[in-house]
């Protein structure tokens, strides 16, 4: 049982997950230094007034620098993160991954894939609907130089917050509450109420955080239906690395040189519940049929029985003394 993994660690406890969140947030937030000396750097040679608010950060930098440096905080984070997860709790790195032996990458290309093609075909169709929106701002050098740092960089990204939520944090708070349904809850509330700084919530209201939250709960149960992240993962960088190339805008969190910049004032309506309440469901039911997952209820809302916990400590513990 993945979610149970935390389990398996003799004299681990719920507050190691607490310190462990705070050291991973800490690394994340030193390896951001170097993005604001940078822009703190650029202003001075401007002659410009020292300003830190979210605009003039990344705004103050060429848009490949700037994505450059606001992904590598989490290469730091990632890096932090495995050594804590190794040395801190004396567990398994693949313990916070998967429940398989292995990590199955066919299951993270696949998820990978379907999402990749859904959103191209999304964007692709939203500029033929309505090409007066859009700008094609297609540079060949600029876009080969993003396509390196996202295609190198955002996976690490995305799978630094999934391993955190859906791994970490999803397996602490089972620790805590010996149940499903809660881990599933709170991580998923707290993934999407993290996007509450993110320039589209500013400009789209908070309505948008539906879909930010009914994200991690799609992420959260893909997570405990197939036993690992391994779907969650392949999602969320395609996700991310999708939009990344093909399409920006002056409100997102990506500024980049893709292909497309949308240029409409946008509007929070039924697109925001599109996901959540239709696209979401159909892809869970695609997965489930692929993957002939069993048990929806006791899988996602189930108890984590403590002789669950005994038998596991009794089996694997010794080897921790």
């Amino acid at each position: 049982m993945f979610i149970a993994q935390g389990f398996k660690i003799k004299g681990n406890h719920f507050w190691k997950y607490i310190v462990g969140s705070i050291l991973v947030i800490t690394a994340s937030v030193v390896g951001q230094l170097p993005w604001i000396i940078a822009v703190v750097i650029k202003m001075m040679e401007d002659g410009k007034q020292i300003e830190l608010d979210n605009s003039s950060i990344m705004n103050a930098l060429e848009s490949n620098l700037t994505l450059f440096l606001m992904l590598f905080s989490f290469v730091i984070a990632m890096l932090a993160f495995y050594f804590i997860v190794k040395y801190f709790h004396g567990q398994k790195f693949i313990e916070v991954t998967t429940s398989r032996k292995k990590i199955d990458w066919k299951r993270i290309f696949f998820s990978f894939g379907i999402w990749a093609i859904i959103s191209t075909i999304t964007i692709v169709a939203s500029y033929f609907a309505s090409p007066e929106n859009f700008e094609v701002q297609f540079k060949p050098v600029q876009f080969a130089i993003l396509a390196v740092i996202a295609i190198a960089l955002i996976p690490i990204q995305t799978s630094t917050e999934e391993y955190v939520f859906r791994g970490y944090l999803m397996q602490g708070f089972a620790l805590l509450s010996k149940n499903k349904w809660f881990p599933l809850v709170l991580t998923s509330l707290i993934f999407g109420l993290l996007h509450i700084a993110n320039p589209e919530v500013s400009k789209m209201g908070y309505i948008i955080l539906v879909y930010y939250i009914g994200t991690g709960f799609f992420l959260g149960i893909l997570t405990l239906m197939d036993e690992g992240m391994e779907l969650a993962l392949g999602f969320h960088a395609a996700n991310n690395l999708i939009a990344a190339l093909l399409i920006t805008s002056d409100w997102t969190v990506f500024q980049t040189h893709s292909i497309l910049k949308d240029n409409s004032e946008p509007t929070a309506g039924f697109d925001v519940l599109l996901p959540v309440l239709v696209v979401f469901p159909i892809l869970l039911f695609i997965f489930s049929k692929k993957y002939k997952w069993e048990n929806w209820k006791e899988k996602l809302t189930g108890n984590i029985p403590e002789y669950d916990a005994e038998n596991q400590i009794n089996e694997l513990g010794n080897k921790y003394e």
